[in-house]
C-alpha cells in the first residue's frame, strides 16, 4: 500500500534516485555515509576530500507562509541554517569536524520572493558560519548563486553544498559497524548550549507530510503557489491548524515549532573525535531520508535492534495524531527525536552520553547490533515491534 508521504509527491526512501546513481563510482570508501575521494585538492595521499550537496527542501514553503501571515522575515535565516546543516551533519558522519567551505544556491520566483527575503537568507548563511567559528569550527562561506527561475520554481528553493579536506586516519566508515556495538541516540529537540532557543526537533525531513496534514485547507486556497494542484485536490492541506495556532505546550506557535532550525551536532562531534580514543566510533548515521531505516544502506550482515524508550517530542506525536499514519511510517519519515546515531562499544557509549550532557544535549543508549545474513532494522516499544 502506498504510504501517505508518497501520495503527497515525496519519498523517504528515494528508490528511483538510488536506482539512477547505482552505477556511479562510490569513491574510496564505498560504504561510508558520504562519498569519499582521494585528496584531489591537496595531492597528499594521507588526506581525503568530500563534498556534499543538500538543502532545506519544502521547509522554505513553511517559511514563506509564516512570513506572509506574520511579516516575520527572521524565519528565512533559519532556512539558511537548515540548508547548511543538512550538508555539514552528513559530513560529520565520515569524521569531518572542521574547515568546511560552504556555498549556497537559491532559486526563486522574483515576482513572489523580493530582495529582502534573499538578503535574510544570505545574511543567515553568513551568520551561521560566524556562529560556528565562534565555537571553534572553521566554516567559510564562499558565496553562491541566486537564480531567477520563476518558470521553474513557484516560490523559492534554498540549497547549499560543503567541501572538506581532512586526514585519512580520521575517516569514520559505517561499514565498520559490527555485532556487539551499542547505539547512542542524540536528541534533536530541547535547547543545546549553543542554540538560541528551544528546538522542536523537526529538522528538514518529512516537512511535506507535516505541512499537508497539520495546516488548514485555506492555505492551499489563499496561497496556490505553495502546493501542487494535484496534491491539493487529493488531500493536500487537510489539517486543522493555522501557523499562528499554539497546539503545543513548548512552543509559542505551530509555525515556530515547524520552523525550528535544524540542529547541528558539529560542536559535539568535534569534542567527541578530539576526546575519545582513535577509532572508538564504528559509525555515525544521520537519520534524514529514511530516518530509522537509513542505516540499512551502509551495513552488511547486521541486525540493528532499537528500543523506543526516549521521549518522543510533541511535534511528532501531533503529526501522528492528526495524520493517523502508522508509527512505522513515522519512524521511516521523521527522526522522532533522535537525529544522529553513533555506533560504538558500551564503554564508549557511556562516555558519549556524558560529553553530550556538557552541551545540554540529551543522549541515550537506544539499541545494539547483532549478526545476521543481510541487513535488517527492528524497532521496538513497550508493546509494538516494527521491521523497517
Amino acid at each position: 500500500m502506498e504510504d501517505l508521504y508518497s501520495k503527497l509527491g515525496a519519498s523517504s526512501t528515494k528508490e528511483d534516485v538510488h536506482l539512477a546513481i547505482q552505477s556511479l563510482d562510490k569513491g574510496i570508501a564505498p560504504n561510508a555515509f558520504c562519498k569519499v575521494l582521494p585528496d584531489i585538492l591537496g595531492g597528499d595521499s594521507n588526506f581525503i576530500n568530500a563534498m556534499h550537496a543538500d538543502g532545506a527542501g519544502t521547509k522554505s514553503i513553511l517559511a514563506y507562509l509564516y512570513w506572509k501571515e506574520t511579516g516575520d522575515l527572521s524565519v528565512w535565516r533559519g532556512i539558511a541554517q537548515d540548508a547548511l546543516v543538512m550538508n555539514i551533519d552528513d559530513l560529520l558522519c565520515i569524521g569531518a569536524k572542521n574547515n568546511f567551505v560552504v556555498s549556497s544556491t537559491i532559486g526563486r520566483n522574483k515576482r513572489i520572493i523580493p530582495a529582502e527575503v534573499i538578503k535574510e537568507i544570505i545574511e543567515g548563511t553568513e551568520e551561521f558560519c560566524n556562529s560556528m567559528r565562534e565555537l571553534g569550527i572553521n566554516m567559510i562561506f564562499a558565496g553562491g548563486e541566486t537564480a531567477d527561475v520563476g518558470d521553474l520554481v513557484q516560490t523559492v528553493i534554498v540549497d547549499s553544498n560543503s567541501t572538506v579536506r581532512f586526514p585519512k586516519t580520521e575517516l569514520i566508515d559505517a561499514s565498520k559497524i559490527i555485532s556487539g556495538n551499542c547505539i547512542v541516540g542524540l536528541s534533536s529537540s530541547g535547547k543545546a548550549s549553543y542554540e538560541n532557543g528551544f528546538n522542536s526537533g523537526i529538522s528538514s525531513n518529512g516537512i511535506t507530510l507535516a505541512r499537508h496534514t497539520l495546516l488548514n485547507h485555506q492555505y492551499g486556497i489563499d496561497f496556490p503557489e505553495c502546493s501542487d494542484s494535484y496534491v491539493l485536490k487529493n488531500g493536500g492541506y487537510s489539517g486543522r491548524f493555522k501557523l499562528t495556532d499554539s497546539p503545543l505546550f513548548q512552543s509559542k506557535s505551530l509555525g515556530k515549532a515547524l520552523l525550528s532550525p535544524t540542529r547541528t551536532y558539529a560542536p559535539l562531534i568535534k569534542a567527541l573525535v578530539e576526546n575519545l580514543p582513535a577509532k572508538s566510533i564504528s559509525g555515525i548515521i544521520h537519520n534524514t531520508g529514511g530516518a530509522f531505516s537509513k542505516v540499512k544502506k551502509f551495513i552488511s550482515n547486521a541486525s540493528i535492534h532499537k528500543k523506543v524508550e526516549w521521549p518522543i517530542p510533541e511535534i511528532f506525536t501531533l503529526i501522528q495524531q492528526e495524520s493517523k499514519i502508522s508509527w512505522k511510517e513515522m519512524f521511516q519519515t521523521f527522526n522522532c527525536g533522535v537525529r544522529l546515531e553513533i555506533y560504538c562499544t558500551e564503554e564508549v557509549a557511556k562516555q558519549i552520553c556524558t560529553i553530550a550532557r556538557q552541551f545540554e544535549i540529551d543522549a541515550w543508549i537506544i539499541g545494539e547490533v547483532y549478526s545476521t545474513v543481510g541487513q535488517e532494522v527492528i524497532l521496538r516499544s513497550t508493546d509494538q515491534e516494527w521491521r523497517l
